[in-house]
């Protein structure tokens, strides 16, 4: 090779290093930008609903698993009677009888038209 095309490998080397110098302190600002977004307490506090949410989606999905084909089991119900009355002294508590009372038949409306509309298994 010659020295001219050694000096343009050259300096073609040293512009991919400053481009990849470029790149590495963009991603520090936005590392940097995203810490501090992610430590706002709303976002904590966003965080950490999303936590609990979590955890008692994958607590009462694992209470609620049928024990066989009869669908719950006297077990599972037991098990369930503790998070029952903690739910029903809040709703005493507050005075949401009627609208407790509202949200059920709503609820049962609804899960009574899901399985009367309910599509026939694929064979």
């Amino acid at each position: 090779m010659s020295k001219q095309e050694d000096a343009a490998a050259l300096a073609a080397e040293k512009q991919r290093i400053i481009r990849e110098g470029e790149l590495y302190r963009i991603k520090v600002v936005h590392s940097k930008a995203l810490v501090g977004q992610a430590l706002q307490p709303d976002a904590l506090m966003h965080g950490a609903v999303e936590h609990a949410v979590g955890l008692a989606q994958a607590r009462l999905g694992g209470l609620l698993q049928p024990g066989g084909a009869g669908g719950f089991n006297f077990k599972s119900l037991k098990s369930l009677m503790p998070y029952a009355l903690t739910i029903g002294s809040f709703i005493a508590r507050k005075r949401l009888v009627k609208p407790a009372i509202a949200l059920a038949v709503v609820a049962g409306a609804g899960i009574a038209w899901l399985m009367r509309h309910k599509r026939p298994p694929a064979e």
